[in-house]
């Protein structure tokens, strides 16, 4: 596997958005489920800012809990 391909974010603004959708949840809702702002959640969502670590690790799991299928960064609703 190369470096870039290491380092591309499976979480970046598309997903995000899919993922909320997917959930049928409001930015609020998702920042609740996720601990974080709603404010945080409209900035992943509109690309300033890809979410970093324990928030990466939370959104996989919350992904994988709605049965939520992505495959490097395209995701996809079952």
């Amino acid at each position: 596997m190369t470096k870039s391909r290491v380092n591309k974010s499976l979480w970046d603004s598309e997903s995000i958005l899919q993922l909320r959708r997917h959930m049928g949840l409001t930015q609020s809702e998702l920042a609740d489920e996720l601990g974080t702002r709603q404010q945080t959640i409209s900035e992943w969502e509109l690309g300033m800012y890809q979410p970093r670590g324990t928030s990466k690790k939370l959104l996989t799991i919350v992904a994988e809990r709605a049965n939520f299928k992505y495959d490097a960064g395209t995701p996809k609703s079952k």
